[in-house]
């Protein structure tokens, strides 16, 4: 049994939230199972020594991911929605959680004693960023992932052809050594697929 895997109020949290903030949120349900499964298989979380999750909501990845690290890895999420970072702390009180952008990444890592990570979890809605806030999270990002670190996120196959989903699929390998698509998870709501990146 995964800890912190019922779900809870979330779903209505997410609908609620997706209906104030639809660029912030980007869903109106939690990611199911089979997502964060495909999310989390090829990641090598169990020789991480920092891990970070960006966007995690309600925690749908999080147990996944924390089942699978070593003890001393030291795991921070980054939640930037108040009300889904009280959600989240309320299913997973033990787990370190920062309220604040991405953006702000290389700070939450100094002030966690982080200086490189070696994978980021990552839930945002990419396909609803303008292309200047996708240049710049991932600009962030590279302050704080290692060379040969690993980067997850997913996309919703219906944003696939909008132009900043199609954006963010181009600019990948500007940033990315290694950039490999799943297959489609079909057992999500909506379908989606997850992208796989080296450093």
């Amino acid at each position: 049994m995964i800890y912190g895997l019922e779900m809870g109020g979330s779903s209505t949290n997410f609908l609620l939230q997706f209906l104030k903030h639809p660029a912030q949120t980007g869903a109106i349900i939690p990611s199911s199972a089979y997502l964060s499964q495909a999310i989390v298989e090829w990641l090598d979380l169990g020789s991480a020594h920092a891990v970070l999750e960006y966007g995690p909501g309600t925690g749908s990845f999080t147990p996944y991911i924390l089942e699978r690290l070593r003890e001393d890895c030291r795991f921070v999420a980054i939640e930037r929605n108040p009300t889904l970072a009280e959600a989240f702390r309320t299913r997973l009180p033990e787990v370190r959680l920062v309220q604040d952008s991405v953006e702000n990444v290389r700070g939450i890592c100094d002030g966690a004693g982080i200086g490189q990570v070696d994978c980021i979890v990552c839930g945002l809605p990419w396909a609803a960023f303008p292309e200047d806030l996708q240049k710049r999270v991932l600009d962030s990002m590279m302050t704080v992932l290692r060379t040969g670190g690993q980067f997850v996120t997913f996309a919703y196959l219906h944003g696939l052809p909008l132009p900043a989903g199609r954006k963010f699929a181009d600019r990948l390998p500007e940033y990315f050594s290694e950039v490999r698509k799943s297959a489609t998870v079909w057992r999500n709501m909506p379908p989606a697929l997850v992208y796989r990146c080296r450093r």
